[in-house]
């Protein structure tokens, strides 16, 4: 092989590593679960502007929440990786498979929320910084290193930081808080739970491998669906109540209601069935759910105002 042969090979491989490489401290962040978050936030803003925010603000906001989200998602994978390691769901991840060092994972995470937080109080406000780096704090120090591996009421106390972005995209735009941003906060916690426990029964052998005491994997199959179908429940209440709070229309309350209706009648099945199939297609709705609750909550006030 010819000599300019040869640097190009090694040129395409060097690309292919560094991909290789940027794509494994991607996955360190979760993206799905980030996009899931700023799902949230978007609408909130929009609520809470009663309109379109300016751009520019949007834009701070959702980047500094992105941040925060994947720091914090990658102190989960550093201190998870030994959990990792058992679960067939998440033996790829890139602690488990040598792809980024655990200080190299540590030292990016903490790069990220430094970013996130100073991002957020030079562009948005400090109110919102503030809200998403204590996001991040109790994610890890309150879920991750305490409950998540202590007490089958994990999930249920350790989702309170999935639901933060709504608290820190109400303060982008208000530097308040107030009951509204309170309402959303309580349904993406009641949501959490089902949503998370639906995944749980089809992995809780691997839960239960791990030693992580998540709910399907320590108590029967009827209990987890009978807890899922009272969240479900609880779900909607709020969900209603929220357009009283925050002075939502017909075009909200109609999909709150068909969207509330549908996730009972899935819980219902799952109560039903007792299958892990049932427990899937409840996880995937609950994310359908979400998208489009909160995307009706924005479509209702940018058609009154």
């Amino acid at each position: 092989m010819s000599t300019p042969a040869v640097a190009l090979s090694g040129a395409r491989s060097g690309v292919r590593a560094g991909r290789a490489r940027a794509g494994a401290y991607l996955a360190l962040t979760k993206p799905r679960i980030i996009e899931l978050l700023l799902i949230t936030t978007l609408p909130t803003m929009v609520v809470a502007q009663r309109g379109w925010p300016p751009v520019g603000l949007m834009a701070a906001t959702l980047v500094g929440g992105a941040l925060a989200a994947g720091g914090a998602n990658a102190i989960n994978m550093v201190v998870d990786r030994d959990i990792d390691k058992v679960m067939h769901r998440t033996r790829n991840r890139p602690l488990v498979t040598g792809a980024v060092t655990p200080r190299n994972a540590l030292v990016f995470a903490i790069v990220l929320e430094v970013a996130a937080f100073v991002e957020l109080a030079l562009l948005v406000n400090l109110l919102s910084a503030v809200l998403a780096v204590s996001a991040t704090l109790f994610y890890v120090f309150v879920y991750t290193l305490w409950l998540k591996r202590t007490s089958k009421q994990n999930i249920v106390i350790g989702g309170a930081a999935g639901a933060v972005p709504v608290l820190v995209g109400w303060a982008a735009v208000t530097d308040s808080l107030s009951w509204t941003p309170v309402v959303l906060f309580a349904i993406i916690f009641i949501w959490t739970p089902p949503h998370f426990w639906a995944l749980a029964v089809k992995y809780r052998d691997d839960y239960t491998a791990a030693r992580v005491p998540m709910l399907p994997s320590v108590t029967s199959f009827r209990r987890t669906a009978t807890e899922i179908l009272v969240y479900s429940v609880m779900l909607v209440g709020m969900s209603l109540a929220l357009a009283v709070v925050a002075h939502l229309g017909v075009i909200y309350f109609v999909a709150a209601v068909a969207l509330g209706a549908g996730f009972v009648v899935m819980a219902v099945r799952l109560w039903r069935q007792a299958s892990a199939r049932a427990s899937m297609r409840l996880f995937s709705y609950s994310i359908t759910y979400l998208t489009v609750l909160f995307v009706a909550m924005a479509v209702d006030v940018l058609t009154r105002h």
